[in-house]
């Protein structure tokens, strides 16, 4: 949870909005949910991400293009935001 916490910390510092979803129930649950909420992006962090200091980013569409650093995953959201502004 503490490099979920520092994840959303960075995210928010870079004015992005963003959200930690701590309950304790199934990944699978977590990301129907978010997907229903119409949420765009979801980082998945688990070990392997917080040992290599990386996210999974999954698109609400279900599109998963897989583990990045999260300054890639803040040039992405970046751009997209940009380009809808």
């Amino acid at each position: 949870m503490d490099y979920a916490n520092e994840v959303v910390n960075k995210l928010k510092a870079e004015g992005i909005r963003a959200k930690l979803n701590s309950r304790s129930e199934r990944m699978n649950a977590k990301i129907r949910d978010a997907q229903k909420q119409k949420i765009p992006y979801m980082l998945v962090i688990g070990d392997q991400e917080m040992e290599s200091g990386q996210v999974a980013l999954r698109y609400r569409s279900g599109d998963n293009p897989g583990a990045m650093k999260l300054e890639k995953f803040i040039e992405i959201a970046r751009q997209e935001i940009a380009d809808k502004i």
